[in-house]
């Protein structure tokens, strides 16, 4: 029987600032790298900063936000928990939030998120909620 891979999982709990989003990026930059993934690292960081500047963004008080990396070679899972129990925009109907408007700073993150990630979305958790998104390696590499 041939031996399965086990994921490699990540838990880390970042500050509810700013500083979060780059130290985010470089976390899963870095978890990727090492377990040799060949999910697409740059679109894991963009994405991962998305969810991290959300959970900053729109979630009141200092709670802290949770970042949860689970990788297998072919496969890379992000989730982002906060203290907030509001879900964001649906995240697998575009419809919900319409396009972003062309004058504004903000309003493109959940439609990077939907477009780039394989699969995505959010839950409910114990103590607020958790948005995810899952990015399969390409299958020609």
């Amino acid at each position: 029987m041939p031996e399965a891979h086990s994921p490699a999982s990540w838990r880390i709990t970042l500050p509810h600032t700013t500083a979060a989003v780059p130290i985010a990026r470089a976390l899963v930059r870095t978890a990727l790298t090492d377990i040799g993934s060949t999910a697409d690292t740059d679109t894991a960081e963009l994405l991962t900063a998305e969810l991290v500047a959300n959970a900053v963004e729109h979630t009141a008080g200092h709670d802290p936000i949770e970042l949860v990396i689970e990788l297998l070679p072919t496969l890379c899972q992000v989730e982002v928990r906060d203290s907030s129990p509001v879900p964001p925009y649906d995240l697998t109907d575009p419809a919900t939030d319409g396009a972003p408007d062309p004058w504004q700073e903000h309003g493109r993150g959940l439609l990077l998120i939907r477009t780039l990630s394989s699969s995505c979305g959010h839950r409910p958790t114990e103590s607020g909620k958790a948005v995810w998104f899952t990015l399969s390696a390409p299958a020609d590499r």
